[in-house]
């Protein structure tokens, strides 16, 4: 079955060559043996820089769940998923991923993210894009406020 998935994504990535409407990337998400989320990368036609078909396609089941978690859920990628769809896939809950080709793949092709590994790994002060702590008095209460709410929802 998880090869009938991935084949939809992989469609999904060609079509998205095909059609111009954004990078070669497809995404499946897939509960109880059926198709709740599919999607191409959508970066250049939402001129939005996180339109990755993963995210796309976690955005649509969520919906479709009317839940921020997708327990029970399994990611079917035609690419393993770059750091952003990492972080997404794991606060989203997807119980596994599937993918086709990989990150060494993608960077044969020009979709060099190993740039985004390594500066994960880097103190903030020494990144390529500056990240600068600011110590404000009042920076914790926020979390203090959410530490003390009784009704807050978990995530």
């Amino acid at each position: 079955m998880h090869e009938t998935y991935l084949q939809q994504a992989l469609q999904l990535a060609r079509d998205n060559v095909d059609s111009g409407e954004g990078g070669p990337y497809g995404a499946v998400i897939v509960k109880d043996n059926r198709v709740l989320a599919a999607s191409g990368n959508k970066v250049t036609s939402n001129i939005d820089p996180t339109a990755h078909a993963e995210i796309m396609a976690i955005r649509v089941a969520c919906k479709r769940l009317n839940d921020f978690r997708l327990t029970g859920c399994v990611l079917y990628s035609s690419c393993e998923p770059c750091p952003m769809c990492l972080g997404a896939i794991y606060w989203a809950r997807l119980d596994a991923v599937y993918y086709a080709c990989n990150r060494f793949d993608a960077a044969a092709a020009n979709f060099d993210d190993s740039f985004i590994y390594d500066e994960i790994n880097r103190p903030p002060q020494h990144r390529r894009i500056a990240m600068n702590h600011v110590n404000l008095p009042d920076a914790q209460k926020p979390f203090a406020l959410w530490n003390q709410k009784i009704d807050k929802i978990p995530y």
